[in-house]
C-alpha cells in the first residue's frame, strides 16, 4: 500500500463565481440607477418615489451583511466578490450622498459628500490594487461606521420632512430626520478615523514587506 504522506495533498477547488453571494452582489450593483431614478424623480418631492427608494436602499444594504456572511460561512469567497463587493456597496452608498446632496442643495452637503466620496473610493481603489500583496482587513471601526452609514442613509432617503405628510406625523418625522442626520454625522466622522487608519496599516504593512529579506 502506498504512503499516503507521499503524496502530495489536492488543491483546493476553487469556488465558482457563479454562487449565491455574488449573484447577490450583482444584484446591488444593478439596483444602483433604479435607486437613483426612484430618489431623484420629481426632485426628491414623490412621497411614493422615495418610498421605493428606500426599499431599495434597505434590501441592497440587507443583502451586503447577507452575502458577506454566506461568503464566509460556506466557503464561497472569490476574486470576483472581493473585487465586486466593495464596488457595489460605495456605489450604493455613493449615490445615496450624490442623491441626497442635490435634493436638499446645501452647500455643506456637498462639501461633505465629496469627502465622503475621494475617502471611500481611495480606500477602495488602494484595497484593490494591493489585494494580492497586503491583507488589511476590515477592523471594528469600519464595520460600525457601516452600521450607522446604513442607518443614517436610510432615515434620510425616507421622505420624513415632506410637507404633504400628514399633520399628526409631520413633528415624529421631523424627530426621526434629526436623529438619522445625527447618526449619518457621525457615520462622517467614523468614515475619516478608520479611512486614517486604514492608509496607516497600508503603511505600516507595505514598510515591513520592504524590510523583509526578498526570494530567489
Amino acid at each position: 500500500m502506498s504512503d499516503p504522506a507521499n503524496h502530495p495533498a489536492a488543491p483546493a477547488v476553487k469556488p465558482s463565481n457563479l454562487n449565491l453571494p455574488n449573484i447577490l452582489t450583482s444584484l446591488r450593483i444593478a439596483l444602483v440607477p433604479f435607486f437613483a431614478v426612484a430618489l431623484l424623480i420629481d426632485d426628491g418631492d414623490s412621497i411614493g418615489w422615495r418610498l421605493t427608494a428606500f426599499v431599495i436602499f434597505a434590501v441592497a444594504m440587507i443583502t451586503d451583511k447577507i452575502d458577506g456572511d454566506i461568503a464566509r460561512k460556506r466557503g464561497l469567497i472569490t476574486d470576483f466578490g472581493k473585487i465586486a463587493d466593495p464596488i457595489a456597496d460605495k456605489a450604493m452608498t455613493g449615490m445615496a450622498f450624490v442623491g441626497l446632496a442635490i435634493i436638499y442643495a446645501n452647500p455643506w452637503w456637498w462639501a461633505i459628500t465629496i469627502v465622503v466620496l475621494i475617502r471611500e473610493w481611495s480606500v477602495t481603489l488602494l484595497r484593490l490594487s494591493i489585494l494580492k500583496k497586503v491583507v488589511i482587513a476590515a477592523d471594528q471601526l469600519g464595520k460600525i461606521k457601516t452600521t450607522f452609514q446604513a442607518v443614517g442613509l436610510s432615515g434620510l432617503v425616507l421622505p420624513l420632512l415632506d410637507p404633504d405628510l400628514p399633520e399628526w406625523l409631520q413633528t415624529p418625522c421631523e424627530v426621526l430626520f434629526y436623529i438619522a442626520l445625527a447618526l449619518t454625522g457621525i457615520a462622517v466622522a467614523l468614515t475619516l478615523i478608520s479611512g486614517a487608519q486604514f492608509f496607516h496599516g497600508v503603511w505600516q504593512q507595505r514598510h515591513a514587506l520592504r524590510g523583509q529579506p526578498q526570494g530567489d
